[in-house]
């Protein structure tokens, strides 16, 4: 149901790969609620992806750009603004990469180079953007920029890996960049700290199916849904969220700030 909460709002979504992904759902439902997208990813991620179906989909162009490439991202906000007329509304970050994981290397035993190109994607790109976008003046006061974390952030999940020292350091970004913007330009920026959500990247950290279980044993509301994070977002982006900045926000069904639940408890007994 749309309220055209984004109604006139143009925005720039990272990291759309396919429909599993929680960019796509994002972009879809930004959409339904009346704003313009432009879609971005990496080169070799849009030839192993679908997201030129999404951009018919929701008649929105694509404009690839190497996260990590500072001309990129520079022609990726420059072609935006020209696409729209004016200056943007609001950016989703969805981007996070680690080779460590897809190698199977544990946190104890990195490759650091390795290392390096995950904090590089997963976290300074955030850096990036924001930087080009308060460097061009692209992004129109009250603006929004979210990208999206997660509690390892915060607690241990070893299998998460260095991914997690990633979104740490997402989070400090938001926090700082948000600083800068919000004295500028009332732009917020802020992180969201999703449930575990089976998307592409998520299935390929070793034992998520049985954490996706785990979790929503945890949480007293159960495992936000990647559809919800969408509406998420879409809240972020309008103006009803105007002077939330800085934060990381959890949006998890209260898994974060549970000890211990009934339902774990119980499972622990079947087991």
């Amino acid at each position: 149901m749309s309220n055209n909460l984004l109604k006139g709002k143009k925005g720039i979504i990272f990291g759309a790969l396919n429909e599993h992904s929680l960019a796509w759902k994002t972009a879809v439902k930004c959409h339904e609620q009346g704003a313009s997208i432009v879609l971005t990813n990496a080169p070799i991620a849009m030839r192993f992806g679908e997201i030129n179906q999404l951009g018919e989909q929701i008649n929105a162009p694509i404009i690839p750009a190497d996260v990590t490439n500072m001309e990129d991202i520079e022609n990726l906000i420059t072609k935006s603004m020209e696409h729209f007329g004016g200056k943007i509304d609001f950016i989703l970050h969805s981007v996070g990469m680690s080779i460590n994981v897809r190698k199977g290397n544990v946190y104890s035993n990195l490759n650091h180079e390795w290392m390096l190109k995950t904090l590089d994607i997963s976290a300074v790109s955030l850096h990036r953007v924001c930087q080009v976008a308060y460097e061009k003046d692209a992004m129109n006061d009250w603006g929004s920029i979210v990208a999206l974390s997660y509690i390892a952030a915060q607690r241990v999940f070893p299998d998460y890996n260095e991914m997690a020292d990633a979104k740490a350091l997402l989070e400090s970004i938001a926090r700082s960049f948000g600083y800068h913007f919000g004295v500028r330009n009332k732009v917020r920026v802020n992180t969201i700290s999703q449930s575990p959500t089976m998307t592409t990247a998520g299935s390929g950290v070793k034992g998520f199916d049985g954490f996706l279980v785990y979790a929503d044993k945890m949480s007293p509301l159960g495992n936000a849904s990647a559809d919800s994070c969408a509406d998420y977002c879409v809240s972020m982006f309008s103006d009803l969220s105007r002077y939330v900045t800085m934060q990381n926000l959890f949006h998890d069904g209260g898994f974060s700030f549970t000890g211990v639940s009934h339902g774990v408890i119980d499972m622990m007994k079947e087991m």
